[in-house]
């Protein structure tokens, strides 16, 4: 915990003069996404408002906020823990995305359309793979979805899908060979980009479907094994 929480105090300077809850949990948000406090560790309020120099309301009012959206969980007793999904739990979260996703890909207008953001998370992840950073690739992954998502052009749906990328990260956190989990993916990445340069959204959205029944089954094989029932 020693070493998150030096790293904690970095983005104290993120704060600035607005350091409300909703920042303070934007930043605790990335922080659980990235790994830094893996799924099961818990947060200690005396160490987390040190290192980020706020009070115990306002930590308190972010750990409620992260609690509401699924990333963290209050035990009796006990204190707030991030979250160890269950496999129902990955489940429904793979059923949220294939609605999202797919009806964004289905519901875009006439090409050609903007996708420099998705191209970009390609590369990204492309430039990982090279590097054997199995990590950064699981990161780009998540950044080509969201990418996906961000087409649609809705502050509200990237806000939401925002949520269950996050809460998606604490699956990916518990997997124990990443390079398993997301290299397969790659190639598909590069393969609806194809498509949605070429305008086909319809083949974009099939290759999308398939990519993640695919994906939850990989996913839920390897969580089975990792997660006590």
């Amino acid at each position: 915990m020693a070493e998150q929480l030096t790293a904690l105090a970095d983005d104290r300077a993120l704060l600035g003069r607005t350091s409300t809850a909703e920042r303070v949990s934007d930043i605790l948000r990335t922080r659980i996404a990235d790994g830094y406090f893996p799924p099961g560790t818990r947060l200690s309020e005396d160490g987390i408002g040190g290192a980020l120099g706020v009070s115990r309301n306002t930590l308190r009012e972010a750990f409620r906020l992260l609690t509401h959206e699924r990333l963290l969980v209050h035990e009796l007793n006990r204190g707030v823990f991030v979250r160890v999904l269950t496999v129902e739990d990955v489940e429904d979260i793979y059923r949220m995305r294939s609605l999202i996703e797919c009806a964004v890909v289905r519901g875009l207008g006439e090409p050609p359309y903007g996708l420099e953001g998705v191209a970009a998370a390609v590369a990204e992840g492309e430039s990982a793979a090279a590097g054997n950073d199995w990590k950064v690739l699981g990161t780009a992954n998540i950044h080509f979805h969201r990418e996906l998502v961000a087409l649609a052009g809705s502050e509200r749906t990237d806000e939401l899908m925002r949520s269950v990328f996050a809460e998606l990260r604490l699956a990916f956190h518990v997997v124990d060979d990443p390079r398993r989990l997301h290299e397969p993916y790659l190639a598909r990445n590069r393969e609806i980009l194809r498509a949605l340069q070429a305008g086909d959204k319809r083949e974009a959205e099939q290759l999308l479907e398939t990519y993640l029944r695919d994906s939850l089954e990989r996913v839920v094989e390897v969580y089975r094994r990792r997660v006590a029932p």
